[in-house]
């Protein structure tokens, strides 16, 4: 019995800041390689191809990202999910739910991706794919998409470690990929020349490793993390547990893939200003995937806390949770502008050494610290709305945030104020601004306290 507690956390008691550190380190530097593990494929590919290869990673690493999003989007609706029934105690529902959630996600991974493998060539062209970036970009989205169910799978099986309070293994197995990502993108693109090709291939083989391992440590170990299920669970899943994913994760992916929809039309916008412009796009890209993953490691802490003291209805601990979020999220948005200020040549030249690039991020650096800001005080934000699993506000989220601010802001300053791809990459920072406007009503307005999970 005591062998069980060391593989679930519980948050519902005890010392909040260093239950929060605790727990968030290791996702801090699982982000961290997995924003290093998508970097490399840009850093290497840049100085193989230079701005052709950058452009084609841009392009098609925006396509992927938009299905990555979704699957994000119903896996930390399934970690939420987890965290409350644990705080509830019921832990009958947790083994229920996850078959469900595994069942879901790889059949609607197998779905998305034929369905994109079918539109590439279309989907490349509403991009506005540069045509010298063309064909390495078309290569890098085919093989990418046969990996697409690895994504899923993976997200999967995060989420439920992380539902559970365990965040070493994803941040163990996520390690091991992201080296073998690297060693793979050095002989793919620089040994054998393969190009774009090259990268998203290295990238589907870590990507795959990293879903085998969690997968295996879920379900071989399912004991120790107090679960208990069989094959036919995943082949008949719970049509309840089944409900009660697309109840909150269909709300939740709409909001990612809104959000990511809106920054891939402002990227179209984007990229149709020229090859050096897309090519800085795909390392501004990076830049704020640096300053997400690492703001939503500890939005991922802070809701899975906030999930489990929701369901033992322990509210008095929220307020606390959402405080030490706040203070963690915002020193590090301060680190990464200084670095961003004080050092943007040598920042940029990591990916690249064409000057027409670089003088181009030179003109970007305000509207990166902004971008770091906005990510810091999101975290929170989506920590508390994300955690509490209400539905209806993180709807609201997604129509605001990316139909109403990012494309309307973007369009303003990109178009009407004709500022080119500088205004659409201002729009596109300062929507950044609004989930923690609906936080602060959501907040003060009490709701947050209406549990989820109240089960059938």
């Amino acid at each position: 019995m005591e062998r069980k507690k060391s593989f679930v956390t519980d948050f519902t008691s005890g010392p909040i800041v260093s239950s929060l550190i605790g727990f968030a380190t290791p996702l801090f530097l699982a982000s961290l390689l997995q924003a290093v593990y998508n970097m490399v494929d840009m850093i290497i590919v840049g100085h193989a191809m230079g701005k052709v290869g950058l452009s084609a990673v841009s392009v098609g690493g925006d396509l992927i990202t938009l299905l990555t999003f979704l699957a994000m989007g119903f896996a930390n609706a399934g970690q939420v999910i987890i965290s409350q029934y644990l705080g509830a105690g019921k832990r009958g529902s947790i083994s229920r739910f996850v078959a469900a959630l595994f069942s879901f996600l790889l059949f609607f991974a197998f779905a998305l991706g034929l369905l994109f493998f079918l539109l590439r060539g279309p989907l490349l062209r509403i991009m506005n794919t540069p045509p010298e970036a063309w064909e390495e970009a078309y290569n890098y989205m085919t093989i990418c998409l046969y990996g697409l169910m690895f994504i899923f799978g993976y997200n999967a099986s995060s989420a439920v470690l992380r539902g559970l309070g365990d965040s070493r293994h994803p941040f163990l197995f996520i390690g091991i990929a992201s080296i073998t990502n690297v060693i793979l993108d050095l002989l793919f693109v620089m040994g054998f020349g393969m190009g774009a090709g090259g990268a998203a291939l290295a990238t589907v083989i870590s990507q795959a490793f990293s879903f085998v391992c969690c997968a295996v440590l879920v379900i071989r170990r399912r004991d120790l993390f107090g679960l208990s299920f069989s094959a036919s669970d995943f082949v008949n899943p719970d049509p309840i547990m089944l409900e009660q994913l697309m109840k909150l994760g269909i709300p939740m992916a709409l909001k990612s893939l809104s959000i990511q929809l809106s920054k891939i039309f402002v990227n179209s916008f984007i990229n149709s200003y020229g090859v050096a412009v897309s090519a800085f796009a795909g390392i501004a890209n990076k830049l704020t995937v640096i300053s997400n993953t690492l703001s939503n490691a500890l939005n991922t802490s802070g809701s899975t806390m906030i999930g489990q003291n929701l369901g033992a209805k322990n509210y008095e601990r929220v307020p606390k949770i959402i405080r030490a979020v706040l203070i963690l999220s915002v020193s590090i948005a301060a680190v990464m502008t200084a670095v961003l200020v004080c050092f943007p040549k040598q920042l940029f030249s990591v990916f690249t050494a064409d000057p027409e690039v670089i003088s181009i991020g030179m003109t970007y650096i305000p509207i990166g610290v902004l971008m770091f800001f906005g990510a810091a005080l999101r975290t929170p934000s989506n920590a508390l709305i994300n955690g509490s699993g209400n539905y209806r506000v993180n709807f609201l989220c997604a129509i605001l945030d990316a139909i109403v601010m990012r494309l309307g802001l973007a369009m303003l300053f990109g178009l009407a104020f004709g500022m080119r791809h500088m205004g659409f990459w201002l729009g596109d920072a300062l929507a950044g601004y609004t989930p923690f406007v609906i936080f602060l009503f959501f907040y003060f307005s009490g709701r947050w306290k209406k549990n989820i999970v109240e089960e059938p």
